[in-house]
């Protein structure tokens, strides 16, 4: 048995920012190109870049810049886009942290009882 808990952050608007957009940001950061990390995610171009630019509205920044130009353009993170995927990464860490803190205590006693049952 384990905790299982999901953790976003909800800018103005309603706009998330959860595991899903973070791992298309670090794909976009490790390939150098949008098009790359969403056919590693197998999800449609057009679906990934109305995430980003809904999210870039929402957060009021630019998370990824264009690179060279023509058939050797790619994508990078700015230095916005390394910063949020940083906090959120110690965001989630903390939460993480403490969720596994709370289970420990709330279900040891119960591990404990049960053990002398069996």
């Amino acid at each position: 048995m384990k905790p299982k808990l999901k953790a976003w952050i909800v800018f103005p608007g309603g706009t998330k920012f959860g595991e899903g957009r973070a791992r298309l940001l670090r794909l976009v950061e490790k390939e150098g190109s949008l098009r790359a990390a969403v056919k590693r995610m197998g999800m449609s171009y057009r679906a990934a870049w109305g995430y980003l630019r809904e999210l870039e509205e929402a957060a009021g920044r630019a998370f990824l810049e264009r690179t060279g130009a023509g058939p050797r353009a790619g994508m990078r993170l700015t230095a916005e886009g390394k910063a949020l995927l940083e906090a959120f990464a110690s965001f989630r860490g903390s939460v993480e942290a403490t969720t596994s803190k709370a289970f420990r205590a709330a279900f040891a006693n119960r591990r404990r009882r049960r053990r002398r049952h069996a």
